[in-house]
């Protein structure tokens, strides 16, 4: 057998596995067993015989192959015993050859090992010696002489050996006895003898009963009955021109083919001379195979030939003159091998399914064979190149296939191997088999999310339960291994509550939020999420997760400067002289939304005086839009609204008292809410000499500030608007108070200090002024 299309390297692959992997016990003692034992009878001790537990047979997969590719014995993988399967019948398994052996193989797998044993059939005396024909006919010359021979059909015994054909007896008689001629090829003929001269006209005739005895114990007999007719004299007997002759013809011939035709010559004249042709000593196989005519010689194929099993004939034939003379002669027929029959393939071990990671791993042992001889009979063997694996051959006419390494199931989870035998005979016959493998997934591929990182949106004040998002990850494993779990894995800050802020899905990676967010004490957070497969051991991986909180307009602008919950109302002082765009004061709010939520715009609602005041609506600072005058009154109170550029919008409003004075020597009116009081007639003097004196003095202190004041203003710029206003696209309406709810450190504003002069109230000279500490240039009378 021929390893084809094995490229060198692979053949010194398949040297070595074969001395490392494969032992073979040549030398077995052949196991022995009567034909026709019955079905089921024990064999031989078989694991014993070849140093192998019981169970060791089981583990690696033992099995009994028989050469002639019939399951003929049965092994007991528990026992290690072997027994036959079916009765064997000697005859039908070897015929004539001597001695019958069954030759069968052994193989174990894991690792792989081979054992060639044989099973000796013994023959039994169960066939008796049989005749072709009942009765033999048999014409001699009456001038014959004693001792001449005459050659008699042979007698057929399926059995062999000393269960075989022996020898021939005939009844007794005066003229003849019979001899047993044992030819070169074990066959052995009888041939009777004339004892003594003939007469035809004493005894025209003998019927005599040839016996064939065979060697058994007790021996088996056949009969045949002959008769001896005496005939007038015929001085020549026919003569084959050629003998032997040899023929060849083609197995493949058909039924009713010419084989060759025999000639005869009779040198007699007249009725002696006529010529007939017949098969002699024919047995039933050249019977039932060649057929001869009788007046022209020609043999015929009666059916096709078979090389396989016979590979040649000598057929005896015989003619015979009118006279009752013969001559003899022989036909050697030699059938020609034709590649008739495909390579068979058997396959003795099988593994459909083997693991991905798995090293070299043997997928099946399988034994090829070809009934034909020569050319036709040499094998090829071969599988698909593109294919990760190997052909070896192991022992006699066996293989292995083989995987070259270990297999990728996400590569590839099936192949579809097709083992292709084929002759080397003219044309070549071919024989395939085809094998599926399935590539059983092991846990080698991690789970993969689609992204190393995911940002989420969540919406401030959300509902609880909220689903946010979704992470994913797939495994290019299979089964189990690819079945997917996520969970929340622990946060890196200790201080994130993550079990009580959002949760997973541990099927299908959906996170939720577990309660509402407020994006003014958490505006984001971040997390890893696992996703871990379900093999053994579990592969798992990981992805960030970032979660931004979307801020909400939930949160009212909150108004700094002036303060709205003070006990007494902050009160601004305005002097009369103001120029117009004079700042009054500077209204500050801030917001704790942030982005466009936070931007803030003012706006004056309310005013004692339409058109003396102005807010700008980005800043907040209140100033003056004209310049004062005498009719103005002398209190006003603006009402100032606040609000920040969310959807909807809220708001906060601002309530601010001014106070207009004349320079630094006009007195504080006394609020409106007060009430006057008559002053008591005994001090009024008193009073009015006090607050004379105070006049005076606090005019000369008032005046000395008022100029100093007036030059510090005009070294400064001659306006502060009231602060930087935001970069980028924001609107000239709005103030932006972003930053944590505080105002921006490089806000400046400048503070003036208005002249405080004391009201005296000449009905109540013993009322104070006293300073609120809550606002900027703001008093309380009390």
């Amino acid at each position: 057998i021929q390893s084809g299309r094995i490229p060198p390297n692979r053949q010194v692959m398949a040297l070595i596995f074969m001395m490392l992997f494969v032992h073979v016990l040549s030398e077995t003692t052949p196991y022995s067993m009567l034909e026709e034992t019955d079905s089921g009878s024990l064999v031989a001790h078989l694991a014993k015989d070849l140093g192998l537990g019981s169970g060791e047979l089981a583990a690696r997969s033992a099995r009994v192959i028989s050469d002639d590719y019939k399951q003929r014995l049965l092994l007991d993988l528990e026992t290690g015993d072997l027994f036959l399967r079916e009765k064997l019948d000697r005859e039908e398994l070897c015929g004539p050859v001597e001695p019958c052996i069954l030759h069968f193989q052994v193989s174990l797998e894991r690792p792989v090992e081979f054992f060639q044993e044989q099973l000796l059939i013994q023959d039994i005396n169960d066939h008796s010696p049989e005749f072709p024909d009942g009765e033999v006919l048999l014409k001699i010359l009456e001038n014959s002489e004693p001792g001449t021979r005459f050659p008699l059909k042979s007698a057929q015994d399926l059995d062999v050996g000393s269960n075989g054909l022996q020898q021939y007896t005939i009844s007794p008689n005066s003229h003849f006895h019979v001899l047993t001629r044992n030819h070169s090829e074990g066959k052995k003929s009888p041939e009777l003898v004339q004892d003594r001269a003939l007469d035809r006209e004493e005894q025209a005739e003998f019927s005599l009963t040839l016996t064939a005895w065979d060697g058994g114990s007790p021996p088996r007999s056949g009969t045949v009955l002959v008769r001896i007719l005496i005939m007038d004299v015929n001085d020549n007997a026919p003569e084959f021109v050629h003998t032997p002759y040899e023929v060849q013809v083609l197995e493949t011939s058909p039924p009713d083919s010419l084989v060759l035709t025999v000639l005869a010559q009779d040198a007699d004249a007249g009725y002696f001379g006529n010529v007939s042709y017949g098969l002699f000593q024919a047995s039933d196989e050249i019977q039932q195979t060649f057929s001869i005519n009788e007046a022209t010689g020609e043999i015929r194929l009666k059916k096709e030939l078979d090389f396989e099993k016979i590979k040649s004939y000598h057929v005896e034939i015989e003619a015979t003159d009118g006279g009752g003379l013969s001559g003899k002669g022989i036909v050697v027929v030699e059938v020609v091998d034709v590649n008739d029959n495909a390579p068979e393939l058997t396959i003795s071990s099988l593994t459909s399914s083997v693991p991905e990671n798995a090293p070299e791993t043997i997928l099946c042992i399988f034994r090829v064979g070809d009934r034909d001889s020569g050319e036709n009979g040499k094998i090829v063997c071969s599988i698909p190149d593109n294919l990760p694996f190997l052909l070896k051959p192991t022992f006699k006419n066996f293989y292995t296939l083989v995987t070259e390494g270990p297999l990728d199931r996400e590569s590839r989870a099936e192949y579809n191997i097709t083992i292709t035998v084929s002759d080397l005979g003219t044309p070549r016959l071919k024989t395939q088999h085809n094998i599926t493998l399935h590539v059983s997934d092991v846990n080698d591929n991690a789970p993969a999310f689609s992204q190393a990182s995911y940002t989420m949106y969540v919406p401030e004040n959300n509902s609880p339960a909220l689903h946010i998002g979704t992470v994913r990850a797939t495994d290019s494993d299979s089964g189990a291994n690819a079945q997917l779990t996520y969970s929340l894995l622990p946060p890196h800050d200790p201080h994130l509550a993550l079990a009580s802020l959002v949760s997973i899905n541990a099927d299908n990676g959906q996170l939720f939020a577990l309660r509402a967010l407020d994006y003014e004490a958490l505006q984001a957070f971040e997390f890893r999420v696992g996703a871990a497969d379900r093999g053994s051991p579990a592969l798992s991986s990981q992805a960030l997760v970032r979660v931004l909180v979307l801020d909400a307009n939930d949160n009212a602008p909150f108004v700094l400067y002036p303060l709205q919950n003070a006990s007494a109302p902050c009160t601004e002082l305005l002097p009369r002289a103001a120029e117009p765009g004079y700042l009054l004061t500077k209204v500050v709010a801030v917001d704790r939304d942030s982005g466009q939520n936070a931007w803030l715009s003012f706006q004056l609602l309310k005013a004692t005086e339409p058109g003396l005041f102005g807010v700008w609506p980005h800043n907040g600072e209140v100033r003056t839009a004209r310049l004062l005058s005498e009719r103005d009154a002398p209190r006003h109170r603006l009402l100032l609204l606040v609000k920040d550029n969310g959807e909807p919008p809220q708001s906060a409003s601002v309530t601010l008292h001014v106070l207009l004075v004349d320079g630094f020597s006009q007195p504080y009116l006394p609020p409106p809410e007060v009430a006057r009081q008559p002053a008591q007639p005994d001090a009024l003097t008193l009073y009015l000499v006090i607050a004379l004196a105070s006049v005076s003095s606090l005019f000369l202190f008032s005046l000395l500030l008022f100029v100093a004041l007036r030059l510090c203003r005009r070294t400064r710029p001659a306006s502060l608007p009231g602060g930087s206003v935001p970069e980028g696209r924001f609107p000239g309406h709005l103030l932006d108070v972003s930053g944590a709810g505080t105002l921006s450190h490089s806000y400046q504003y400048e503070v003036f200090l208005k002249p405080m002069v004391p009201n005296l109230l000449l009905q109540d000279p013993g009322r104070e002024v006293k300073e609120n500490p809550h606002c900027r240039n703001s008093f309380e009378f009390s």
